[in-house]
């Protein structure tokens, strides 16, 4: 797993703290408490000629492109949001917050047409981005707003406050809900753009994260449906960082989600398993922003020490990374209907999907499958077709059982990349096998194999939980 990341620049042209960073497809933007916005291009990340853009009075808070990648928008204590084209560095229009107060947040609606502005006396202004006016302005109760995302369908957006409250707006500015998700405030809440599941019809989840003072990052299920409107559900809170985490932010497949702290560190998560996929500890100061380019993967993330630094993903670890529990999912029992539609579909079997459909093919009952049952049951007529099914089929039994004699990557010590005999659970919360971790911590400084970080103590624990499962997995698979 250590060459799963790699950092491949780091840029240092600010003279001060970095405070956001955000992708277009060809461009990377940065602004900074130095009041300027520096463009470079994702070719060679070189600075575009007419970079830096400078009008902002103040320091600039927070930058982003529209999803087209037409516009970039900037906001600043100086109480403005500027709209910038992003290819000339010419000033589009400058759109002042009612009040006068700091800027510190700005976001694209998915279709550009609008933009959110949030400042720090908690008013909230939704402008048209086409025409440059105000449309619709609101106001929370306590605190600035400091973070604020679409969801991926554009219906409503979410705001998050130094108070801690998370507050759910529909298009029409309407406040549909309130809650407090960090109790020392929030910093940054940003949603995945691929669904979780499909769920009943008409439904649509997606995964939302925020994170906070309180060292946390939540996740959270929003649900979209045209009867009751949405729902905001708290599904679990990921730890790894031991101090206010002040970014973070989904990557565009929806698999990874990445977070900046106080503590200097960078974490990516696996978000489908919850699990640390890696620790970058490239900065000296507070890791401020953190986001993913869209087309690639790459990483900007930024920090108080006056850089950027850029992280290329490999993608062959990045899938052994993956955890076994993930693949599982994966098992073709467990499949729905839907998903054996999905898979006539791949098999060239479309005209196929209605008959299965009909006769409620799960993926249970698609593993037991026979030639009498396609010809009696389902009625498929010729001979050519089920014996391509039972063919397709039988390329599925042999993936499962190849899945299933595999070794769960939880035994596998992440030292020695072999079973553990012996496993114990080190400080850092990870399970290696006993000889191997009493070498790496007598040869090698008290850091984790996992995450680099220093290891609060160097007692070791016997897990044996996982020895008795271990020994279980042994017995059925070595008749």
């Amino acid at each position: 797993m250590k060459n799963m990341v790699k950092l491949i620049y780091t840029l240092a042209d600010h003279g001060d703290d970095i405070n956001c960073c955000a992708f277009s497809s060809s461009l990377l933007a940065t602004c900074s408490l130095d009041k300027t916005i520096r463009l470079y291009s994702l070719s060679d990340f070189t600075e575009v000629p007419h970079s830096p853009l400078k009008f902002h009075t103040y320091a600039v808070h927070c930058c982003c492109f529209s999803p087209s990648g037409h516009i970039l928008a900037s906001c600043s204590t100086d109480g403005t949001t500027v709209l910038w084209n992003p290819h000339s560095g010419q000033t589009l229009s400058v759109m002042e917050q009612p009040s006068g107060s700091p800027v510190r947040v700005c976001r694209f609606s998915p279709d550009s047409t609008c933009l959110v502005s949030g400042a720090a006396d908690g008013t909230v202004v939704l402008w048209n981005a086409q025409s440059y006016k105000l449309y619709r302005c609101g106001s929370v109760k306590d605190g600035s707003l400091v973070a604020c995302a679409f969801s991926p369908n554009g219906s409503l957006f979410v705001t998050g406050s130094s108070c801690g409250d998370l507050t759910v707006w529909d298009d029409k500015m309407r406040c549909l809900h309130s809650e407090k998700a960090h109790d020392l405030g929030i910093t940054c809440c940003d949603f995945s753009s691929q669904p979780v599941s499909d769920g009943e019809q008409g439904l649509q989840f997606f995964r939302l994260a925020s994170c906070g003072q309180d060292c946390q990052i939540k996740i959270w299920v929003v649900s979209f449906t045209h009867i009751s409107g949405f729902e905001l559900k708290y599904k679990s809170t990921l730890r790894g960082h031991h101090a206010p985490v002040l970014a973070c932010a989904f990557s565009h497949n929806g698999q990874m989600l990445v977070s900046g702290s106080v503590d200097k560190s960078v974490i990516v998560y696996d978000t489908n398993t919850e699990n640390v996929l890696h620790t970058l500890t490239q900065h000296t100061r507070y890791v401020t922003t953190c986001a993913f380019a869209p087309n690639v993967l790459l990483l900007a993330t930024g920090s108080m020490d006056k850089t950027v630094n850029i992280w290329q993903f490999d993608m062959e670890t990045l899938f052994q990374a993956r955890s076994t529990e993930d693949q599982l999912k994966h098992f073709t029992e467990d499949w729905s209907e839907d998903d054996v539609s999905e898979w006539l579909c791949a098999q060239d079997l479309k005209d196929l999907v209605g008959i299965f459909k009909m006769n409620n093919i799960d993926g249970r009952e698609l593993l037991n499958l026979t030639k009498e049952s396609l010809a009696d049951d389902l009625k498929i007529e010729s001979l050519g077709l089920r014996s391509k099914v039972l063919r397709k089929i039988e390329e599925l039994r042999t993936k499962e059982k190849t899945l299933s004699s595999e070794i769960p990557d939880e035994f596998i010590c992440p030292i020695t990349r072999e079973l553990m005999q012996d496993p114990v659970i080190a400080s850092d919360g990870y399970s290696y096998e006993k000889e191997a971790m009493e070498n790496w911590i007598s040869k090698k400084k008290r850091t984790s194999p996992m995450t680099n970080l220093v290891l609060p103590s160097v007692v070791l624990t016997p897990n044996r939980t996982l020895k008795m499962a271990i020994n279980r997995w042994l017995e059925t698979h070595q008749k």
